[in-house]
């Protein structure tokens, strides 16, 4: 086994635990990338596991999936869908996820560090927005060549390997992206100044301290009102909007992949009152965090 794959075996399959969701420490994670990507096919990993992947998500890397014969089920966030021959699973970073294949199920998965990611997306051109939703979809003609040239072109040592790697995963998140942007409603503005990635990047840091939209304002230099222009620019909905979905996310993953009390749930959050953490959430989605459990359950 080579030693970035021992590392992955050794570092991101803790025992299974219903209390906390898992943060798999893939490469990348942690010091420097100790290659342009990383390439698996599922087999390698899920035989170890008996096919079964427990709910996880990765601080700092991208996932692609193609499955190119049997299949199985796949959670993204707070949803099941089936998994079947020739579609392609895209899995953003922070994306809690978790699959039960079919024995015997072969494809690829590729992983991408959020540097990788930085440094291949143009903020203009709205594919980090594309990007960003968990999605299932049918894998067109071009998907199997390209995983299959990435995949070569990674277990070799020839010259210009690094860069001809960061092209084909380019030409690869081009297409997923553009798989997914039919199915999702982006916005026509997008901001050039790099000011809303900086702000997510903000908002991903501090959700939990519960900043205000002032104190991301402050922190990126600009005004609230100049915040939401961007944001609504970028995705169509003012700055509050997207703090308090980052933090509704968070919940939501937390009552669907834990078994922790709500009280409890509301604490790790930030919240000083449970009870005032359940119209929080209540207001968001319509229903109290003990009926969205309870529905997820069912």
């Amino acid at each position: 086994m080579d030693p970035i794959a021992l590392l992955l075996y050794k570092s991101n399959m803790p025992e299974p635990s219903t209390s906390t969701i898992l943060n798999y420490n893939l490469f990348g994670e942690t010091g420097d990338l100790p290659d342009v990507v990383h390439c698996e096919t599922i087999e390698v990993r899920s035989k170890v596991h008996d096919w079964e992947l427990a709910p996880h998500r990765h601080a700092r890397l991208h996932q692609i999936l193609l499955i190119d014969w049997g299949g199985g089920r796949a959670l993204l966030e707070d949803g099941a869908l089936p998994l079947e021959p020739r579609t392609l699973v895209n899995v953003p970073t922070g994306a809690v996820h978790a699959f039960s294949f079919v024995p015997g199920t072969h494809g690829w998965v590729l992983t991408i560090a959020s540097e990788m990611m930085d440094e291949a997306l143009e903020p203009s051109e709205g594919l980090r927005q594309a990007l960003a939703h968990p999605a299932i979809f049918p894998a067109g003609e071009w998907a199997r060549p390209v995983m299959e040239e990435i995949f070569e072109e990674h277990a070799g040592r020839g010259f210009a390997r690094a860069q001809i790697l960061r092209s084909l995963t380019g030409v690869l998140l081009g297409h997923v992206a553009r798989g997914l942007a039919g199915d999702i409603s982006l916005s026509g503005g997008q901001d050039t100044s790099g000011l809303y990635e900086r702000f997510m990047a903000l908002v991903e840091e501090h959700f939990l301290d519960h900043w205000p939209v002032a104190a991301y304002a402050d922190a990126l230099r600009i005004s609230p009102t100049h915040l939401s222009r961007v944001t609504r620019a970028a995705v169509g909905q003012p700055a509050s909007h997207i703090v308090e979905d980052r933090m509704i996310r968070e919940a939501r993953r937390n009552l669907v992949y834990t078994n922790l009390p709500v009280s409890q749930v509301a604490y790790m959050l930030g919240f000083n009152d449970p009870a005032y953490f359940s119209r929080v959430f209540a207001n968001a989605t319509g229903m109290a965090p003990r009926e969205f459990r309870s529905r997820i359950d069912a």
